[in-house]
């Protein structure tokens, strides 16, 4: 139980690290001299699928930080650990990407203000939804966690490159698609 109560303060604290993490990663891609390699894991241009990046290294860099730091000191259960950050990041871009939609579909409006906030309720509710998953949820292989995730990346840098030209993939300010 202690295990649990600390577990909820972390990813409270978590939350900040992550939005203020994803809000710099939105820069590191012009402030690098848009290195290639940077634009693989961070946003390139200002489409819908790029802005999904913000929260993809962020969020797994923090679950698996914070594993490798603390699972001794909490006996953390490595299974339900992954599995807890595989559910906090699809749950963190699904809040995104359905909150995003629609507020613009149903009010034809965007404001940067907004959609920052998006974001941040993305966080919120993925780091939330991730401890939940840990305290009640079924565990599954780390493994098989942890090559779902590196799924997600090989996704994510497959699709920089080559993006379906579909309004998700469509970077608003120029008018074109990925790299």
């Amino acid at each position: 139980m202690y295990t649990l109560r600390i577990l909820s303060k972390k990813i409270s604290i978590s939350i900040l690290i992550i939005f203020l993490l994803g809000t710099a990663s939105h820069f590191i891609y012009d402030l690098t001299g848009q290195l290639l390699i940077v634009g693989c894991l961070f946003p390139i241009n200002e489409s819908i699928w790029e802005h999904l990046k913000l929260l993809l290294i962020p969020m797994i860099a923090w679950w698996s930080i914070f594993y490798v730091r603390y699972s001794h000191k909490y006996n953390l259960n490595i299974d339900k650990w992954f599995s807890s950050s595989l559910v906090a990041l699809i749950t963190s871009m699904y809040i995104q990407l359905s909150t995003f939609y629609i507020y613009t579909g149903a009010f034809n409006i965007e404001y940067l203000i907004i959609d920052i906030l998006i974001f941040l309720l993305a966080v919120t509710l993925g780091q939330y939804m991730g401890l939940h998953f840990y305290k009640y949820g079924k565990e599954h292989n780390y493994k098989i966690c942890i090559l779902v995730i590196l799924l997600i990346i090989i996704l994510f840098i497959f699709m920089t490159f080559y993006p379906p030209h579909l309004p998700l993939f469509l970077d608003m300010k120029s008018g074109g698609y990925g790299l």
